[in-house]
């Protein structure tokens, strides 16, 4: 059983839509190599320009995190109080020296 599609004129059964499902199969791919080497060439002329790529950091005050917890806040009292997330806020906490151990 062989696809043949009557909107685009192409029957696999055949030799010649055969060589017309390689030949756009062929385009597609180089398509595809041509726009990640226009995206490659767009990051390279970013950097050279000094552009920062990726997600923005976040600055986090750790100390106000370890002091929340002393006082006996939930992680998320404290998410939503310094407007982080979770697991931002926990990995601040887990970066602070401990003390008394």
């Amino acid at each position: 059983m062989a696809f043949i599609s009557l909107r685009d004129n192409l029957d696999l059964s055949t030799p010649s839509g055969r060589l017309m499902f390689q030949i756009i199969g062929a385009m597609a791919e180089f398509e595809r190599a041509l726009i990640q080497e226009r995206v490659r060439a767009g990051l390279r002329n970013a950097r050279a320009k000094g552009k920062r790529l990726g997600r923005p950091r976040v600055v986090v005050d750790a100390s106000r995190i370890a002091s929340l917890r002393e006082q006996g806040r939930s992680w998320s009292q404290i998410t939503a109080e310094m407007r982080i997330g979770k697991g931002t806020a926990q990995r601040a906490f887990a970066g602070l020296p401990k003390i008394g151990g």
